[in-house]
């Protein structure tokens, strides 16, 4: 095989999500990382209540929604934020779906902070804020689209429910939640 046709196979693939691609292969790499190092990375990534003046707290709040705990975890929120992900970055631009993204994990890091003593890892508050996002996109003046209400009935009404009730499945429900807030909030008032 020449390097002709090795090029223009490649050529055939569209880099067509930046930030979603990238947010998915650099969450990849620190999965793969994390499994070679056993579980170090994600302690040194994870958010984790520690002291205002390292600069690591606030590096942290962001990275981590890189973490997740194994390929399970991994895959369940990267299928949603693959198939719902680049069509948002399409209507709303790379910039403006990369600063959600931040901001939701960073929120939703916050919040673990003030409530919890353990880390917490994973995107799937991002996943929430892309669906109640998506939810969102036709909203018209005046007018609240039903299926903003059914993906509320669905999804967030559910982990409210799962967040109150006493079940420990070391799913952070109030994460879920946050990014639905984020998401509406994004896409209703912001965007």
């Amino acid at each position: 095989m020449n390097t002709d046709k090795i090029m223009e196979f490649i050529n055939n693939f569209s880099y067509n999500s930046v930030v979603v691609l990238s947010y998915f292969l650099i969450s990849l790499i620190v999965l793969i990382l994390n499994t070679i190092f056993k579980g170090k990375v994600n302690k040194f990534l994870a958010i984790r209540k520690g002291s205002l003046l390292n600069p690591m707290t606030y590096i942290r709040l962001v990275t981590t929604g890189l973490c997740h705990s194994n390929w399970s975890h991994f895959r369940n929120n990267f299928i949603m934020i693959l198939l719902i992900g680049p069509i948002l970055e399409e209507k709303y631009g790379s910039i403006p779906i990369l600063k959600m993204l931040i901001i939701t994990t960073i929120i939703s890091s916050l919040v673990h902070l003030f409530i919890y003593e353990s880390s917490a890892i994973g995107a799937s508050d991002n996943v929430y804020m892309l669906i109640v996002l998506c939810s969102v996109v036709n909203i018209t003046e005046g007018k609240i689209p039903i299926t903003l209400i059914l993906i509320f009935l669905f999804y967030v009404a559910d982990e409210i429910i799962k967040q109150f009730s006493n079940r420990k499945d070391n799913i952070s429900h109030d994460s879920h939640i946050v990014g639905a807030i984020c998401g509406f909030i994004f896409g209703y008032f912001i965007f």
